[in-house]
Order: structure tokens, then sequence, then C-alpha cells
């Protein structure tokens, strides 16, 4: 059996556990430079705040409904979910973190074991250990994993918050329920063509032909429908490293100078090697993009993005500002006002795993160089030790006007307790 569990709201559930005055209140929590929504309680759901909506476009609906607003708080919501994630591995050897907020947890021979009282447990125990609220969801497969999941959070005052689907009834039931858009693995494009042909839920969906499916969806929406009529064909991921790295921003100002887009985006590419050597990966390719800002329609809009090779597998800061400068200098237009800009590292592959190559390799200095660098920076602060391309003598951040304290992770700001 696999187990699914999801923390409910999980932004805006952290920012409750250090503030209980916000519990049962409307709270949402806001992108990089305060863009826009993208955590929601159920509250501030109830009041119609759609996911993704624009801050500027709602300030006043977030005056008047009195809903509290928070800027994107990295710093705490990685280390809650840590915290969360160590004490459900208590619960199984077999953890695959999914997301910041999602785990899939694997119970081998746990036949004679009462799963929903294992959930109850967990519930418990992670609530009573973080203060985050999780739903759980136990079934024989990863995709039906979700499905229950989903149950669990939808009706969780019936099911508190645990769901079993360990019967053929269940199974039947639970997909008869589940819409085809809302299926784990089913895009928009896959539902609308699905609708197309009156596949409306997931059990109708898991009826269609294995040949159609794979023509149409190709072997990873069959798999999908194998894995939702219970036969189990997606297991845990072996290995918790990402398969690509990205580093993007919203500006907080638009930008159209090239220097100053040489300055972000030669940031953005140290930023994904630095991750890469964390997680002891190389990059074989590089992709950087540029956009303008879409709600100014009085302004000339813009959006490229290019793919380059690296020549070698690598993780070399210098590298990849090299890459990403020659990538900008064939993006880049003048005239245009630029507000978000990206660096995205793909075709990872472990460092021990090199591919070598007759004519050109990576300098030895550099991985020296960026031994040292990270050591200086871990041991006395980060982006202490910099790059001359990120240009020293200047500072940016993101606007985050309305960032919450980092309880957890600096002790300048750990919480005050008066008694």
């Amino acid at each position: 059996m696999f187990a699914l569990v999801d923390c409910n709201n999980f932004y805006a559930s952290c920012e409750r556990v250090f503030n209980p005055a916000l519990n049962n209140k409307p709270v949402v929590v806001l992108s990089n430079n305060d863009g826009c929504v993208i955590a929601r309680s159920n509250e501030a759901k109830a009041l119609g705040i759609p996911m993704g909506a624009p801050a500027f476009e709602y300030k006043n609906t977030f005056i008047k409904n009195n809903i509290h607003v928070f800027s994107s708080n990295y710093a705490l919501y990685g280390d809650m979910s840590n915290r969360v994630m160590t004490l459900l591995a208590d619960f199984s050897p077999e953890v695959e973190v999914y997301s910041i907020d999602e785990s899939f947890l694997k119970f081998e021979n746990f036949k004679y074991h009462n799963l929903n009282d294992i959930g109850l447990q967990m519930t418990k125990k992670v609530g009573k250990g973080t203060g985050i609220p999780i739903s759980v969801g136990f079934a024989p497969t990863k995709a039906l994993a979700k499905v229950a999941n989903r149950i669990a959070k939808k009706y969780a005052q019936k099911t508190n918050s645990v769901y079993v689907i360990d019967t053929e009834e269940k199974r039947i039931k639970a997909l008869k329920w589940l819409a085809i858009e809302d299926v784990w693995g089913i895009g928009r494009k896959h539902a609308k063509r699905l609708k197309a042909i009156n596949i409306h839920n997931a059990y109708q969906f898991t009826q269609l032909s294995d040949q159609w499916v794979r023509k149409h969806m190709s072997v990873v929406g069959l798999r999908l429908k194998h894995d939702l009529q219970g036969i189990p064909t997606l297991d845990l991921e072996a290995t918790s490293s990402k398969k690509m790295i990205a580093t993007t921003r919203s500006f907080q100002s638009m930008i159209t100078e090239y220097k100053d887009l040489k300055e972000r985006l030669a940031t953005y590419a140290i930023s994904c090697a630095e991750k890469l050597r964390k997680q002891e990966s190389h990059c074989n390719a590089i992709m950087v993009f540029l956009h303008t800002n879409r709600f100014r329609k009085d302004l000339p809009q813009f959006g490229k993005r290019l793919v380059l090779k690296t020549q070698y597998p690598t993780n070399s800061s210098i590298d990849l500002v090299k890459l990403t400068n020659k990538a900008l200098h064939i993006l880049y237009k003048k005239g245009y006002h630029f507000k978000k800009a990206g660096v995205i590292v793909m075709d990872l592959t472990p460092v021990q795993q090199k591919q070598l190559s007759m004519f050109t390799q990576e300098n030895p200095k550099h991985l020296e160089l960026m031994t040292i660098v990270d050591k200086l920076n871990t041991t006395i602060g980060n982006n202490k030790v910099k790059f001359a391309s990120q240009s020293l003598g200047r500072q940016w951040k993101m606007k985050q006007e309305q960032l919450s304290p980092r309880y957890s992770t600096n002790i300048n700001e750990v919480i005050t307790i008066k008694a």
C-alpha cells in the first residue's frame, strides 16, 4: 500500500503556526516580489480569491474582507517542510518527498495493520510536532493514493483527514466521484480531448482500451490508467535529486538596460550552480528566458527562451555565467520593458557519472575554486563571497513588503514570548 501525505494549505498553515491569531481567518501568501496569490487558507478560498490572483488587482478586496496578506517566506516554509518529512519517516523507511508539502510513503507487509489508525497517528504526530495539519490517503497504487488523499481533504470532518481505498467497491466509487480534469497527471489538453469523447470522470478513463490511451497519451498515460485500475506501475522515485533546477524572478520594477539584465541573470546562473553542487549533479544544458509585463497592454510585448548545450557536464558558476551571457546576447531586444527572467539548468547527471570528452574538459581549477567559495559562504554567511559579474557595488532584493519573521531558521527572528 502507498500513502500520500499532503500538508493542508501549507504556506498559510506555516504562517499560522507562529501566529495563532490567524486561525480561522482568511490568509493569502504572495509569489516573488509580491506579484500574485500562490496560497490561500480555506477562509480565503470561501471569499472567492482565485489562485494566481494579481495582488494589485485584489488589493481593495484584501482590505475590504480583512484578508491577512504575506510575502513568500521560503526559509520558513522549507524548514517546516523538512520537519514534517522527518516525522513522517518514522512511519515507513520508504519515503519519496514529492514536493515541499507532499510525500509518498510505501507500506509493505502491513496487511494485518489498521492503516486508518496509522493515518490518524500521522496526523496527530505531525500536528503535535509542527502544528501543520495534514491529510493522508492510502491505496494500493500511487495514483489511487492521490485520489484517496483528495477525498480525505475534501471530507475532512467525516474522514478525520484520513481515507483508505482498500476494496474494489471503494476504488470504483472514488473514481466515479473524481472529475477527469482533477486526475493526477492529466493536464488541460488531455482533459479537453477526453471530454470530447464523453470521458468526464476517472472511472470512465479506466474503461478506455490500452491501445487508445497509448496512442493518444503515450506510455505515461497508459501507466496512469493501470495505476488507477489498481495495478501498481508507478513506484517511489529512487532518488530525491531534482531533474532540473530553476532560478526565476519577477522584477520589482521593469528593466530595459542590457547591463542590468546581465547582472540579474548572472546571479540566477550562480544560484543554479550552487544548487547543482549541493545535490552533487552536473548539467548538460541551460535555458535562459526573458518576458515583458503581460499586464501592461500599453507596452510592446516580448517573450522568448533559448536552450544552449554545455560543452561538457558542469556545475561551475563560471561556465554557467558564460553560457547565460551568450544566451542573453542572442535574446535581448532593445526598447522592451522586461518584467521577468530566469535560468533553468537541465539534463542533470550525477557528478560520479561524468561523461568525458576527448577535446573539451572542465577546467580543474574551477572545482577547487567552487569548493572554496561554497565553504566560505556556508561558514560566514550566504552571498558574502560573490563573483564580479554580480556587480559587487550594487545591491538588489525582491519586494517583500509583508514578510513574516524566519522564526525557525534565524536566531534574531525567533518568536518572543511575554510571560
